[in-house]
C-alpha cells in the first residue's frame, strides 16, 4: 500500500498536550443555519485540490474508496467543515464516475467545484459568516487539510491559522474526524463510533482493481482531442484582432504593464541611494506569499478599495492570483498579507507601516505613494531566508512598483534574489548578520547606500550609512548581491524586461 499511496499515507499529526479546549457554538449559514461546535484544532476546510496531487490516480481512487467505506459505516463530515474537490483535469471525474466513487465522495460533501487552481492558491471561498465571526472573536486556531502544494500563512484562508498538506485519502479522514488534535493511529475517527482509520483505509488490491477498471488511454484521447468543440464557452469569449493588443483602460483584470514606461536604449548609471526611508522592517522567513499574497482580497485593503472605487462588488473581487494581469491591483496588494509582521509597528500583523518623519500609521502602499510623491527613496530590511517559498514574480514586481530601491537582508532565497535584480531592485546582504540587530528597531532612521558606481563588480561591498533620529550616524558593511556580470547589465537597464527589449531592437536594426 505504501507503494501505491506514497509515504503521505503514514502521516500522523500528534495531538496537543493540552487536555481540552473551550468550545464555541457556531451557525453554519450555508446549511440552513444548522448549529455546530468548534474549538482549537477544528478542521474548517477540507479540500482535495491541486493539479499535482489529483493527477495521481492511486491516491484519488484511494480517497474515493475510503469515502465509500466511511459511508457504509455511517460516518459523516461535521457541518462546520467546508469540503471541496478540485481535480486537475476531467480525467479524474471520468475514472471516479466509472468506479462509482464520485457518488461516495459527493455523499460526504466532496463535490467537484471546478477544474484547476482552487484552495491550494487561496481560492477557498469564504467561510460561513456564522463561523468566521466566532473564529475571529475568540481567536480560534482552526485548521485546513488539503492535498495541495502550499500552506504558507494566510494563503489557504486568511482566518485559518493552521494548514496541513496531506494525501487525498487523509483529507477525507481528517474531514470526518473534524479535528487535527487526534492520533489517527490509535484514536477513533469519531468519538464513540468504534471506527478507526485502519478500518476504512483501502487495501493495495482495492486500489489496483479500481485503477485497472477505470483507466485507459482512450479516456485521455477523448477528453483532450478537439478541446474547443468540447468547451463551447471558450468560443463565446470575444477577442480583438490585429497585430497589436487593444488595451482596455477600464479593465480591472488586465492593464498595460508599466515596466517599459521609462525605457531607454542607453543603460542607466549605478548610483548611490541617499535619504531612503524604510517601508518595512521584517524578521526571518518572510515568504513570497507574505510579500505578494495570492488569495482573497480584503475589502478594506488598498486593493479592495481600488476595486470598489472601480465598480467591482466584493462578491466579484476574486483573488490576487486571478488579477495578476493588473499591476494597479497587484501593487496595492504587495506586503498586504494579513499575517505579515512589520517590526516598525512592533510586529503588528497586516500590511501597514509608519510614514516618516511624522510616524503616521498607514498601509504600505499608501506610504510608498507618499514617498514617491515626495521624491524619497524607500528600502526594505529583512532577516534570514527573505523571499522563501513560491517563486512568485509579483513579489519582485510589486516591490519595484512600490518604488523600493533596495532590499537589505541577512540572506535571500535564491530565486527571489534573482527576481529582484531582474526587476531593477538592488538586493544586499549584511556582511555581518549581527548588524541586522543594529537597525531592526530604527523605524524613524534614514539610510544611505554608498560605494555604488558604474565601476561596480559582482559581489562587491557597499556601505549602509544609518542616520538616526537623534542626529548620530554609523556605518554597516554590505555585500551587494548582484552576483554575475550579466546581472549588472540587467540592473543598469532597469530590469530584465527592458534589457531584453533593447537586445531585440538592436538585433532588428
Amino acid at each position: 500500500m505504501a507503494d501505491a499511496l506514497g509515504a503521505e499515507q503514514g502521516v500522523v499529526l500528534e495531538p496537543s498536550s493540552e487536555p481540552s479546549y473551550a468550545s464555541y457554538e457556531v451557525t453554519v449559514d450555508s446549511k440552513a443555519g444548522v448549529k455546530d461546535v468548534i474549538t482549537h484544532g477544528s478542521v474548517l476546510i477540507a479540500a482535495i485540490t491541486s493539479c499535482t496531487n489529483t493527477s495521481n490516480p492511486s491516491v484519488m481512487l484511494a480517497a474515493g474508496l475510503l469515502a465509500k467505506k466511511a459511508n457504509a459505516k455511517g460516518l459523516t463530515v461535521k457541518p462546520s467543515v467546508k469540503t471541496s474537490l478540485g481535480p486537475g483535469s476531467r480525467v479524474v471525474t471520468d475514472y471516479l464516475t466509472k468506479t462509482n466513487l464520485q457518488v461516495e465522495l459527493d455523499k460526504l460533501g466532496f463535490q467537484t467545484v471546478g477544474y484547476g487552481c482552487t484552495t491550494c492558491i487561496g481560492n477557498s471561498g469564504p467561510l460561513d459568516a456564522g463561523i468566521e465571526d466566532v473564529v475571529k472573536s475568540e481567536d480560534i486556531v482552526a485548521a485546513s487539510v488539503l492535498s495541495g502544494n502550499r500552506n504558507f500563512e494566510a494563503r489557504v484562508h486568511q482566518s485559518i491559522k493552521a494548514n496541513f498538506l496531506m494525501s487525498p485519502p487523509l483529507v477525507v479522514a481528517y474531514a470526518i474526524a473534524g479535528t487535527v488534535d487526534i492520533d489517527l493511529s490509535k484514536d477513533e475517527l469519531v468519538a464513540g463510533s468504534g471506527v478507526y482509520l485502519k478500518d476504512i483505509w483501502p487495501t493495495l488490491k482495492e486500489v489496483r482493481d479500481a485503477m485497472e477498471s477505470a483507466l485507459s488511454p482512450d479516456v485521455f484521447r477523448k477528453l483532450y482531442t478537439d478541446f474547443a468543440s468540447q468547451n463551447p464557452k471558450w468560443n463565446e469569449i470575444q477577442g480583438s484582432i490585429g497585430e497589436v493588443f487593444e488595451w482596455d483602460g477600464k479593465s480591472t483584470y488586465i492593464q498595460h504593464p508599466p515596466f517599459f514606461a521609462d525605457f531607454s536604449m542607453t543603460p542607466g548609471d549605478i548610483v548611490e541611494i541617499k535619504g531612503a526611508r524604510p517601508l518595512g522592517i521584517f524578521g526571518d522567513s518572510v515568504t513570497t506569499d507574505h510579500i505578494s499574497p495570492a488569495g482573497a482580497i480584503k475589502k478594506a485593503s488598498p486593493a479592495g478599495r481600488f476595486l470598489t472605487e472601480n465598480g467591482v462588488t466584493q462578491a466579484d473581487f476574486n483573488s490576487y492570483g486571478s488579477r495578476r494581469g493588473n499591476d494597479l491591483v497587484m501593487t496595492r496588494g504587495t506586503f498586504a498579507n494579513v499575517r505579515i509582521k512589520n517590526l516598525m509597528l512592533g510586529g503588528k500583523e497586516g500590511g501597514d507601516t509608519l510614514l516618516q518623519p511624522a510616524g503616521t500609521e498607514m498601509s504600505i502602499y499608501d506610504a510608498a505613494e507618499a514617498y514617491k510623491a515626495a521624491g524619497t527613496p524607500s528600502i526594505i530590511l529583512g532577516g534570514e531566508d527573505y523571499g522563501m517559498g513560491s517563486s512568485r514574480d509579483w513579489a519582485a514586481k510589486g516591490t519595484r512598483l512600490l518604488g523600493v530601491k533596495a532590499v537589505i537582508t541577512k540572506s535571500f532565497e535564491r530565486i527571489h534574489r534573482s527576481n529582484l535584480v531582474g526587476m531593477g531592485v538592488l538586493p544586499c546582504n549584511f556582511k555581518n548578520k549581527a548588524d541586522y540587530d543594529k537597525v531592526k528597531d530604527l523605524a524613524d532612521a534614514t539610510f544611505d547606500l554608498l560605494g555604488l558606481s558604474n565601476d561596480f563588480k559582482p559581489m562587491s561591498e557597499a556601505t549602509l550609512r544609518v542616520h538616526k533620529s537623534d542626529g548620530s550616524t554609523f556605518d554597516i558593511p554590505l555585500v551587494v548581491r548582484i552576483d554575475t556580470p550579466v546581472e549588472i547589465d540587467y540592473y543598469r537597464a532597469g530590469g530584465i524586461l527592458p534589457y531584453v527589449l533593447a537586445q531585440i531592437l538592436r538585433a532588428n536594426g
